[in-house]
């Protein structure tokens, strides 16, 4: 028997709302006891921990790039692949592929693809991939614009309670477009995104998700508009849920600059009125899960004209301290956006994670909640540098990741 016991840290269970200081025993890669009471058996060495949270690892819903060293140094434990490959996720094979090889030191899941080749024209074999594993279905980067080929992926999904995933932008009016329309967008020159365009498919899935009784999630609101028709959706009681990235929190349109293409995501930035009703529809539990969209673009796709440039930054290092930076300004409670990387994702996707229970994996994570750090892009572990966040302080910081009780990154000393 393999065991650990840590001892001296503050234990926070965002599942249970647990925040108390205690120690904690993993025995074979579970977690076998926590709490203030539990004594170390003998034969084991304690860590101690100096009163630092330990926490459940994060659960991040949204990632183009394993990218395994990076996740394990942001205190992800567990990532979820987008179908977006060559050749696409989009039959059972590819499933069992990608989740087999894009570990390593992390817990790879895999959203396999809702049409087949990313295309939006046909259905793709979600029941086989289901049964190989696939924790939900998307056509990732792009919607399902179909709104027939929309009704019949959830109602098929809905006979086994497969979890249909959306990127919610219309991409007629999306067309051409590289950043959020509005004042900024005409000084520059660029084509641009209205917010409409992301309240569109919202709407018209809301009422697809009523008719089919399918479930649904916007993997990442952007807009005011669009988070009032997920509200709404809610309080009738639909089976739908949405996720936001911590750009859209922590910046805006203004990001952008002089074309500065480390800012151009999809959905893009919007207005700074769009991202405080994100924070606010986090705060309020409207917003349900925080994802990094973690999107690696080397350096020749970046550095091109704005118009051509790729969409996309890094998001694994700087998911937590940025998501922190709410609950340091007072704008949303620790337990709310810790939930919403951890237990609120793991109940989305049917995971056996996100949560300190007894006999639930030791995927864990020790974090300093209050240090201070600046985003530096060449100390990041990711192959490439698209962080819009450079030179950005920061506070909250992963000290250790361990997955099944094994440490899988321990921050230098």
């Amino acid at each position: 028997m393999t065991a650990r016991f840590l001892t001296d840290v503050r234990l926070i269970d965002p599942a249970s709302g647990l925040d108390a200081p205690g120690h904690l025993l993993i025995e074979d890669g579970r977690i076998a006891a926590f709490g203030a009471d539990v004594s170390c058996p003998d034969g084991i060495e304690p860590e101690d921990c100096g009163g630092r949270v330990l926490m459940p690892g994060l659960i991040d819903m949204r990632s183009f790039a394993p990218d395994r060293k990076a996740a394990a140094a942001g205190g992800i434990t567990t990532t979820v692949l987008q179908p977006n490959r060559t050749p696409p996720i989009d039959n059972d094979a590819m499933i069992i592929r990608a989740a087999a090889n894009g570990g390593g030191n992390v817990r790879v899941r895999v959203m396999g693809a809702a049409t087949r080749d990313l295309a939006g024209e046909a259905m793709a074999e979600i029941g086989l991939m289901a049964e190989a594993g696939a924790v939900a279905f998307t056509d990732g980067r792009s919607a399902v614009a179909d709104s027939e080929l929309m009704r019949r992926i959830l109602e098929y999904a809905g006979m086994f309670g497969g979890l249909i995933v959306q990127h919610a932008e219309d991409p007629s009016l999306a067309n051409g477009g590289v950043m959020h329309e509005g004042e900024i967008a005409t000084r520059l020159g660029l084509p641009a995104i209205p917010d409409t365009a992301e309240a569109i498919i919202l709407e018209r899935d809301r009422h697809l998700v009523a008719l089919t009784g399918g479930r649904y999630h916007a993997a990442q609101v952007s807009s005011a508009r669009g988070l009032d028709v997920v509200r709404r959706a809610k309080v009738d009681g639909l089976a739908v849920s949405c996720g936001v990235s911590p750009h859209h929190l922590t910046l805006n349109e203004t990001a952008i600059g002089d074309y500065r293409t480390f800012a151009k995501t999809s959905p893009p930035l919007r207005s700074e009125d769009d991202r405080r009703a994100l924070v606010a529809g986090l705060a309020d539990g409207t917003i349900d899960v925080i994802c990094s969209s973690h999107d690696p673009q080397d350096e020749d796709a970046k550095r091109l004209p704005f118009s051509q440039a790729a969409d996309g930054v890094l998001g694994y290092q700087t998911m937590l301290p940025l998501a922190l930076a709410l609950y340091h300004k007072g704008e949303a409670e620790l337990m709310t956006v810790l939930k919403a990387m951890t237990s609120r994702p793991a109940e989305l996707l049917g995971l056996d994670a996100g949560r300190l229970a007894a006999d639930a994996p030791a995927d864990l994570i020790l974090v300093s909640l209050d240090a201070p750090w600046q985003v530096d892009p060449d100390a990041l572990l990711s192959p490439t540098r698209n962080t819009p966040f450079e030179g950005m302080p920061v506070q909250g910081r992963v000290e250790e990741t361990l997955v099944a009780g094994r440490t899988v990154f321990k921050r230098p000393a």
